[in-house]
């Protein structure tokens, strides 16, 4: 996936996946779709960072993984009345559904519904408060266990994605960066990585910030290690304006 954010129009990373698991048993090849499912949407983030039509076995391949591994129907109760990881997942899907949709129209994509909104950030002293808000209001919760949470939601953070998981960004920015600066303090550079690309994300929707992300994800990609961690580095320096495709 990195290379195909360095060379975005020549390198088609889901279907060139695919097509190496042809050969392999049955449960293996499941491994590999579910590995594209995985990545969501930044499995396409060359082409929501650009603009450009992904090749179309390239879409093609997404789509076939989306067909293998389809979306829930309902999607999972939010936090605190459902579980959070089929909540995560259900918005992943829908990020990935509806990038697919809008950079490649001809593909046929699975429907994938919009899950209910997360909670707000409440950016306060009380920061693990739990989740929970007076009748007819909406849920809040303390800064900690929220900016963590949209860290799982990272790979919502691209270009063209807009829905009730962007508006709680925009609306917490400081719970953002407070989550950010914690994880950095405490070494926890894969969850500094996620939290910083929701902040490199509002930068590039010219949002006003409480501090600057680009120091910030160039520190933790010096520090950090993983795939995962340079992918998401990978991606905040674009929307950043440090790096183009």
């Amino acid at each position: 996936m990195l290379d195909a954010l360095r060379d975005v129009g020549h390198t088609t990373a889901a279907a060139a996946h695919l097509e190496s698991a042809v050969s392999l048993p049955p449960d293996e090849q499941a491994v590999a779709v579910a590995a594209v499912r995985l990545l969501g949407a930044d499995v396409l983030a060359p082409y929501a960072l650009t603009g450009r039509t992904p090749p179309p076995e390239e879409g093609a391949a997404v789509a076939l993984a989306l067909d293998a591994l389809p979306p829930a129907h309902p999607a999972p109760a939010a936090p605190p009345e459902g579980d959070e990881q089929p909540w995560v997942r259900a918005w992943i899907d829908w990020s990935v559904v509806t990038v697919l949709a809008r950079i490649d129209p001809a593909t046929d994509t699975p429907a994938a519904p919009v899950p209910q909104a997360p909670p707000r950030c409440d950016p306060g002293p009380d920061r693990r408060r739990p989740l929970g808000a007076a009748p007819g209001e909406p849920a809040q919760e303390g800064w900690v266990p929220w900016s963590v949470r949209m860290g799982h939601l990272s790979s919502l953070a691209l270009p063209g994605l807009d829905g009730p998981v962007h508006e709680a960004a925009r609306s917490g920015l400081l719970g953002l960066a407070r989550g950010a600066t914690r994880a950095v303090l405490r070494r926890d550079f894969p969850t500094a990585a996620r939290i910083t690309r929701w902040l490199a994300w509002a930068h590039a929707e010219r949002l006003p910030l409480p501090l600057d992300p680009a120091p910030l994800t160039e520190h933790i990609a010096l520090l950090g290690g993983g795939g995962r961690l340079a992918l998401d580095t990978a991606i905040a320096r674009h929307l950043l304006g440090l790096e183009h495709v």
